[in-house]
């Protein structure tokens, strides 16, 4: 388990558990965090999971492969911190995590 923290444009966080082998994106549906649509249920084939991995955590998240890059091109308001929530599977070493959900997904 590890404990992620999600935290909403409009400054509020929430700190959730998230399942070894979930992915970010499943944690956040599990536990009801808002903003995140996730209107492909984890396939890669949208944006709307899209978060803003806070800078200490990019090295252990790692960088998106190929095919989240380009799905990122349709998100709104990329950054170089940018991620898929659902590309990001948790991990005991991601205990702690930070990410933030953009003002809006598209």
């Amino acid at each position: 388990m590890a404990k992620i923290t999600f935290k909403q444009p409009d400054g509020t966080a929430q700190t959730v558990e998230g399942d070894t082998g979930m992915t970010v994106m499943e944690t956040a549906k599990k536990h009801l965090i808002a903003g995140i649509e996730a209107e492909c249920g984890g396939a890669c084939a949208c944006a709307t999971c899209h978060v803003f991995v806070d800078e200490g955590w990019l090295e252990k998240v790692g960088k998106p492969a190929q095919m989240e890059e380009d799905m990122l091109d349709f998100a709104f308001d990329v950054r170089p911190n940018s991620r898929l929530s659902c590309q990001i599977k948790v991990s005991d070493a991601l205990d702690g995590l930070v990410v933030t959900v953009p003002e809006k997904q598209f």
